[in-house]
């Protein structure tokens, strides 16, 4: 039987793939308890820093990341499916991580699929991918959190007109707006994520997660944000970690990381 979530390690790195092409990676129950597994995956393995979710569009004409909610499964009775109760929609949307995913995007990411691609912490797109939250056409909203994470990233005005308009965004817009960060040829998305997977991973892992729950934190109010930053700033200090990077830094070695 074919694996709905496909899961690999490369160094520090892990690779998860959506495995359904024949169905543009539509979100059904399976595909949800099995990204939600290989986040669990992610977050359990010490070794594994940093993660990338991309997408198999083989055999499409015009390849599709992801299609959103798999409406046939909807239709069936099975729309309770599509979330899981720690992850959300896709077993992602609203999961508690510590590690930070970057996605590597061909292709239309639209509906519940563009959901998934806001509720990551970096994006690698190719020229050919647009971005769509389209459920305005069927007299739905999104219900993923697209809804308050498109604004905060663009601007309300932008993402009023994509949301209300239900009209598809360019690479190359989102690119220019700061949804995407790295815009590259079709088929060079995923080595492009590891180059910036492998970068991220080259440093601190503790400070790295620690940097990234503060940033996610951000809009609050300041006194509260500075609260955070101070006590992850402690935890990371006395980390083992601490002691071996300012001991690399004097001298003058690269350092190792243990993530302790």
């Amino acid at each position: 039987m074919t694996e709905i979530v496909l899961y690999e390690t490369r160094g520090r790195v892990a690779v998860i793939t959506l495995n359904r092409p024949e169905a543009r990676n539509a979100v059904n129950g399976d595909v949800a308890q099995g990204l939600e597994a290989a986040i669990d995956r992610m977050e359990d393995d010490p070794d594994v820093w940093v993660g990338i979710l991309t997408a198999n569009t083989s055999g499409q004409t015009n390849p599709v990341f992801c299609a959103g909610a798999d409406l046939k499964a909807i239709n069936a009775g099975q729309a309770g499916s599509l979330a899981t109760k720690r992850g959300g929609f896709g077993g992602f949307t609203s999961r508690d991580r510590t590690k930070p995913v970057i996605m590597a995007i061909d292709g239309l990411v639209t509906a519940g699929g563009c959901e998934i691609s806001l509720a990551a912490d970096m994006i690698v797109a190719s020229t050919r991918t647009s971005f769509g939250l389209a459920e305005v056409k069927r007299n739905l909203i999104a219900g993923a959190g697209g809804l308050y994470r498109l604004p905060r990233i663009v601007g309300r005005a932008v993402a009023m007109e994509v949301i209300l308009t239900g009209e598809q965004m360019s690479a190359e817009r989102a690119y220019q707006l700061g949804l995407v960060n790295r815009l590259v040829e079709p088929g060079h998305q995923l080595d492009e994520a590891m180059r910036l997977a492998e970068t991220i991973a080259a440093n601190a892992p503790l400070a790295v997660w620690a940097s990234r729950k503060v940033v996610l934190a951000a809009g609050g109010e300041e006194a509260s944000l500075q609260q955070l930053t101070n006590e992850e700033f402690a935890k990371v200090l006395a980390s083992e970690d601490t002691k071996e990077g300012l001991t690399a830094f004097i001298e003058k070695r690269a350092p190792r990381w243990s993530g302790r």
